[in-house]
């Protein structure tokens, strides 16, 4: 009012008011605060109203000589609206969490995660939980993340206040998200959000609470971080045009796909059964039968078509969230007679599918997953990889050559949590990285050994099997297309041996590299015996080595 110089706040017990100053300015003898520009009123309630306008301001604006020139009054409604997920990731949802747009990783970390809906629970269904836009059994729900929303406060105020529960625009297309609806004694599941809803106005919002279940429906990739965001906002709706006055925002990340190290106890084992003439290989899975310790899937060959290399189809890795863990399995873009083996045999009840393909459909023999490998946990200089790290065959990191489509590679460095590492595979003919490594477990040290074909380790036992006198033993009895020879004849010669010393320093590149980026010491790899031949600038292994 025209004449102030001072002004004093009180209010209802459950207001606080805090009075915002520069240090310069001071409260008055009696307790008023000078007509400061400065000066700022903050009120905030921390219990919600049970009627509208039960809480109330008063201001008093005094002239010079002190006396009462006017009195302003502010009616405050206090309503609760927050967005709640699993914030501490210990699989329930608590209220009230702070820094709830916050997504952190590691054990202390918080944010909410979300699983890919990408197996198959549904009977019946054609496809994965995630192409399906409802829920057809309720063993689906155990699949999603939960989300509430809580409301509070006198039931008329929503009545000019709308509560809408919103997606931005370029998270829609990686989750979808559906409403608990209880009508009639049973639960509906209504889809409200994602690929082509935006946003959801709630009906009906008094005080309580309602529950969503949230699907992923992406991986990480290129382009997503698997960081997505949802919003609550309560809007006011005088005639029609919305006017936002409080949003809760909460953020979940998409659970990366993880691949499983060989170095772990198996589950299950699957086998591709061989019936051909002299090539069957039915005594192999007799033994195998009685000494696999664990689920053995026997692959018949109509369901393979003929086609054994299982190895190089698919890879089994797995999602985990606090509430779920399921195993997902990876399907190559190589696409011969397995080539939907894992769509139609292994996908199912908790267990997921994933695959990328290429466009234009350039595939090369690097996109087989003999060419995918994965290391135990390791610590490098420091940093922890407790998921391990990949390993991708490609060629030398200044040449050109084949190479895993940029589609599979993409994916996998996407996924974040076992950065990937790229070794040198292509001087090879068929080009995999499990033809020269691979890792066993082993109870000392890092709990694994990392084991290397190695050319010299095998010229290194002919000579000294030559030294004891058996130089004439004939070697490769019995492998296909290929004459018997002695260790001397081996040894003498000269065109292998110059063919292994190339081979040699290709895997002592390797060697190098996986010692630097695993942290390893030399006390942590075996050297296994092996030989190769050039067939033209690549190289074949003379006899079965790693795979």
């Amino acid at each position: 009012p025209k004449g102030a110089t001072s002004f004093d706040v009180h209010a209802t017990s459950a207001v606080t008011v805090h009075i915002i100053h520069s240090p310069m300015t001071k409260p008055m003898m009696n307790s008023r605060w000078p007509m400061d520009p400065d000066i700022e009123v903050v009120v905030t309630i921390d219990v919600t109203s049970r009627t509208i306008n039960d809480n109330k301001v008063k201001i008093s604006y005094y002239g010079q000589e002190g006396n009462e020139l006017s009195v302003a009054w502010l009616y405050l409604t206090c309503v609760d609206v927050s967005l709640d997920v699993d914030l501490s990731r210990n699989g329930r949802v608590k209220s009230k969490g702070k820094d709830k747009a916050k997504w952190t990783w590691g054990p202390d970390g918080q944010g909410a995660v979300l699983l890919v809906n990408c197996d198959r629970d549904s009977p019946g269904a054609g496809g994965m939980d995630s192409s399906q836009v409802d829920i057809r059994t309720t063993a689906d729900l155990q699949d999603m993340s939960v989300m509430l929303l809580r409301t509070q406060g006198p039931s008329a105020i929503f009545a000019e206040y709308q509560v809408v529960l919103h997606v931005p625009e370029s998270d829609a297309d990686k989750v979808r998200v559906f409403h608990a609806i209880r009508s009639d004694s049973r639960t509906h599941y209504k889809p409200v959000l994602g690929p082509d809803k935006l946003s959801y106005v709630l009906d009906h919002v008094g005080s309580g609470e309602n529950t969503f279940y949230v699907e992923g429906l992406a991986f990480p990739d290129v382009g997503f971080s698997g960081l997505v965001s949802f919003s609550a906002s309560l809007l006011e709706v005088p005639n029609m045009v919305r006017t936002p006055i409080f949003t809760d925002t909460v953020v979940f990340r998409v659970a990366p796909w993880i691949m499983t190290p060989n170095t772990q106890q198996p589950l299950e084992v699957f086998v591709c059964s061989i019936q051909q003439g002299s090539e069957s290989n039915e005594v192999f899975l007799e033994v195998l039968l009685k000494k696999a310790n664990c689920k053995l899937t026997i692959c018949s060959e109509v369901e393979t078509r003929s086609d054994r290399w299982i190895q190089d189809e698919l890879e089994f890795g797995y999602v985990e969230a606090p509430h779920k863990t399921f195993p997902v399995v990876f399907d190559s873009p190589r696409n011969r007679g397995l080539k939907d083996f894992a769509f139609k045999k292994i996908l199912g009840p908790d267990f997921g599918y994933v695959t990328r393909e290429p466009p234009g459909k350039d595939i090369s023999s690097l996109d087989s997953f003999g060419n995918l490998d994965v290391s135990p946990p390791v610590t490098v200089r420091g940093k922890e990889y407790p998921l391990g790290r990949i390993l991708i065959g490609s060629p030398l990191p200044w040449a050109s050559g084949r190479r895993m489509s940029k589609a599979v590679r993409d994916f996998l460095y996407a996924q974040k949590v076992q950065a990937p590492v790229e070794v040198y595979s292509e001087w090879l003919s068929v080009g995999h990285v499990d033809e020269f490594l691979t890792f066993v477990p082993a109870y000392d040290r890092k709990g694994f050994r990392l084991l290397l074909a190695s050319p010299n380790a095998c010229y290194k036992l002919f000579k000294e099997k030559q030294r004891q006198g058996h130089g004439e033993a004939a070697q490769l009895v019995g492998l296909k297309g290929t004459e018997r020879r002695s260790i001397d004849e081996i040894l003498a010669d000269e065109s292998l041996k110059n063919d292994n010393k190339h081979v040699q320093r290709c895997i002592d590149w390797n060697r190098d590299l996986l010692k630097q980026e695993l942290g390893l010491s030399e006390q942590d790899i075996i050297d296994i015996p092996q030989l190769f031949v050039l067939k033209g600038s690549r190289a074949d292994a003379l006899f079965p080595d790693m795979v």
